[in-house]
């Protein structure tokens, strides 16, 4: 099964909507994220501070200091004065020396188990291979997010001392707290924005396609059998007025085609039409040469039977000029279809007088209400009547008796005749080209009849239509409009 392809407008809507979502997210995702880089920047920028200001406080406490400034002297110079700086900038800290080992904490009771007491190979790598003398390891620990800092720090002669260790925790709770209500209230907004996208998108869509679907209703309604309007759409765009501009030229060489297939079709059909009136009327002449030459021949005046020999081949040259006669009757009503006379008729009161040519006996007539008002031509719709009842009548075999219905109704547009009959009905292989000209299944006639109701019920914007059982019989029904302009 084809899957079924979402038209232009669905289309545009779908894509606007999705360019919508997808530029909320991306904005989203790129807030979330520069939040984060504010964040990191923050904390670093924060701990350098830190930094910066207990390496001023340890060089005053260096500058002030009794005690030879040195390595082994660290833990008498900051015996008291390292935790004056940790109160001064509410900040713990702790020193070691040169080769990793612990010298002083800033926190007295901090349990020695929370905190290294000799520093790794690893640190003091990087802290002696760094530029800065400086390095910051991050430690995950208790959930949280930990950065410790070390950095070396000297004396007067830039001579190394030891080593500066600040524990700093990246307290982010804050931040995430402002950062989900921005997120709320940023949500409140695109919801708001795609609401408005929606309806932006709907009439967008809808007026970018406009101009599109007149011109695929103008391209639906085109026929070759009739003239085609062409397209006027005032305000489209560039893109939409070449199409137009195709299109109208599409209609031009559509009717020249159009009146150039009905002058060869009409051609051909005269041709044809041609054809078989020379050989319907040769089927008479030739059995009419032949008595002529027969009583020619035979023609005795003394004959005592000379009378009636010559009734007899009179009687035979009339039937075949009788013959002759219809078939002249019958190309001459097919070809000549009289001018209309439109009237208001009350179709049942017509259909009625139709049928009072055909015996009472096989004909049953049953209209459901005694007057339907439609404009039509009175003799071109008697004439109708009296052809599909006629062929119904001759559809039925000899060894059965007829019966033949006629059903007549309407509803709030149309009127509906039905012609039904009990005869041999229709053969499936001929069902195609019984409203064909001069196609008939009858020994006589030229087949014209069928065809001409056709004619006339098209013209009235109406249609024939039939259904049929082998051996039970056939149905024709009519349908047009009960007041039909285009046919004026």
């Amino acid at each position: 099964m084809a899957k079924r392809k979402l038209s232009l407008r669905s289309r545009i809507f779908l894509y606007m909507i999705m360019l919508v979502v997808m530029a909320s997210v991306l904005i989203a995702g790129v807030t979330i994220y520069q939040y984060s880089e504010q964040s990191q920047d923050y904390h670093r920028m924060r701990l350098e501070r830190k930094e910066s200001q207990l390496i001023s406080s340890i060089n005053y406490v260096l500058k002030e200091t009794t005690w030879e400034v040195k390595t082994e002297n660290l833990p008498m110079i900051f015996k008291d004065k390292i935790y004056e700086i940790a109160n001064i900038h509410n900040v713990n800290f702790n020193l070691y020396d040169l080769e990793g080992g612990l010298i002083k904490m800033s926190k007295p009771n901090f349990e020695k188990n929370d905190i290294e007491t000799c520093l790794s190979a690893d640190v003091l790598n990087q802290i002696n291979r760094s530029v800065s003398k400086r390095f910051v390891e991050r430690i995950n620990q208790l959930g949280g997010d930990y950065r410790s800092s070390y950095i070396m720090f000297t004396d007067n002669s830039a001579k190394p001392l030891g080593v500066l260790n600040v524990p700093y925790f990246d307290d982010d709770s804050l931040n995430y707290g402002e950062l989900r209500e921005f997120l709320i209230r940023l949500s409140y907004a695109y919801i708001i924005m795609i609401l408005v996208a929606i309806a932006f998108a709907y009439f967008v869509s809808k007026y970018i396609t406009k101009s599109l679907q007149t011109i695929r209703d103008k391209m639906n309604e085109t026929r070759l059998e009739k003239r085609n309007q062409k397209i006027e759409l005032v305000g489209a765009s560039l893109e939409v007025s070449a199409l137009v501009e195709s299109y109208n030229s599409m209609i031009d060489e559509l009717e020249e085609s159009a009146k150039k297939l009905a002058t060869s079709e009409r051609e051909q059909a005269w041709r044809e039409m041609a054809k078989q009136v020379a050989h319907e009327i040769k089927n008479p002449l030739t059995p009419m040469r032949l008595s002529v030459q027969s009583f020619q021949h035979k023609f005795d005046s003394k004959d005592p039977e000379i009378y009636k020999k010559v009734d007899e081949y009179t009687k035979t040259l009339i039937q075949q000029i009788d013959t002759m006669s219809s078939i002249a009757s019958a190309f001459s009503n097919f070809a000549k279809m009289p001018a209309q006379k439109l009237e208001f008729l009350n179709v049942v009161e017509v259909v009625d007088l139709a049928l009072d040519i055909f015996p009472e006996s096989d004909i049953e007539f049953r209209p459901k209400v005694t007057k339907i008002t439609a404009k039509f031509d009175r003799a071109q719709l008697i004439r109708i009547i009296t052809n599909l009842v006629k062929n119904a009548i001759q559809s039925i075999p000899d060894d059965r008796a007829p019966q033949i219905s006629v059903f007549i109704h309407s509803n709030h547009s149309d009127v509906i005749i039905e012609v039904k009959d009990n005869g041999s009905g229709i053969n499936e292989t001929i069902e195609d080209k019984i409203f064909e000209p001069k196609f008939t299944t009858k020994t006589s006639g030229m087949g014209l009849g069928l065809p001409m109701i056709k004619n006339i019920i098209e013209t009235y914007n109406g249609s024939i239509k039939f259904s049929s059982v082998k051996d039970e019989g056939s149905q024709f029904t009519l349908r047009f409009p009960k007041h039909s302009t285009d046919a004026i």
